[in-house]
């Protein structure tokens, strides 16, 4: 079995399919598909498609990139939203949160400073409720394990790795483990390809970011959690071990990032 731990189905470009492209990935023996929110106007939604597809859980948080249209009450809003879920076993971490440095807008005062401020306290929300969480970290690796040395939480994963190995041991030691996709599969993504066949199988997880991210073989049209059993055999060649082996493994690893995973999966 595969576990997409990071899936936008809820985005537009599955409008209309989302439940064929859950349904058609469970048939590739994808049993599992992680929907993270990205803002408050869109927590229903994933809740919703949590629900209506069986092999589907979902997180709630609000994406670094929509920092700028947020309000403060939104904060608010979320922490209401994550205690009214907790009884929902569908409902396994907090995000997508976290900062990115990429876009230049977002570098800029006063946003990279309401990006932080944002980042900061769903990580304080993520603590009092002792949920996992799922990072943006985009460019910004050594300033997200900055505040996770101040706001202690369980751990979680950090998504679409593409940093150093040492910050990628300092994740490690954290308790979180390393999100891998589609960017592994080409073959001039010479860094990201070490990371993935170098560190340890224990903390690596596998995820499409679909709509986006597509592998190189569909790059680029849309991305897909189909597409995952396929990006899991690119990980095993890298690795030089069965893709089985991967998919048990990469599994396992989401079950420990995700714990809730484990009353509906």
């Amino acid at each position: 079995m595969w576990i997409d731990t990071h899936c936008h189905l809820d985005a537009a470009e599955f409008a209309g399919d989302a439940a064929g492209v859950a349904s058609r990935a469970g048939a590739q023996d994808v049993s599992m598909i992680v929907i993270p929110a990205i803002a408050v106007d869109n927590f229903e939604t994933v809740r919703r498609l949590a629900a209506d597809n069986a092999n589907c859980s979902y997180a709630l948080g609000i994406h670094p990139i929509f920092v700028p249209q947020a309000e403060e009450g939104d904060l608010l809003k979320l922490r209401n939203a994550v205690e009214a879920a907790m009884d929902d076993p569908r409902l396994v971490a907090i995000g997508e949160i976290g900062l990115d440095l990429f876009i230049p807008a977002l570098t800029r005062s006063p946003l990279r400073e309401k990006q932080e401020h944002f980042y900061s306290e769903q990580l304080k929300i993520a603590r009092d409720f002792d949920l996992p969480v799922l990072l943006h970290v985009r460019r910004s690796q050594d300033l997200v394990l900055k505040y996770l040395r101040r706001i202690a939480v369980q751990g979680g994963i950090a998504h679409a790795f593409n940093g150093s190995f040492q910050q990628a041991e300092e994740f490690i030691r954290r308790g979180f483990k390393l999100g891998f996709g589609g960017a592994m599969t080409f073959t001039r993504a010479l860094q990201i390809r070490r990371l993935a066949a170098d560190l340890p199988e224990d903390a690596l997880v596998l995820e499409t970011d679909a709509p986006d991210i597509s592998p190189a073989w569909l790059h680029p049209a849309r991305n897909s959690p189909e597409q995952l059993p396929a990006i899991g055999h690119v990980l095993a060649e890298l690795r030089g071990v069965d893709e089985r082996h991967i998919a048990g493994v990469t599994a396992r690893n989401a079950h420990a990032a995700l714990p809730r995973l484990s009353a509906i999966h």
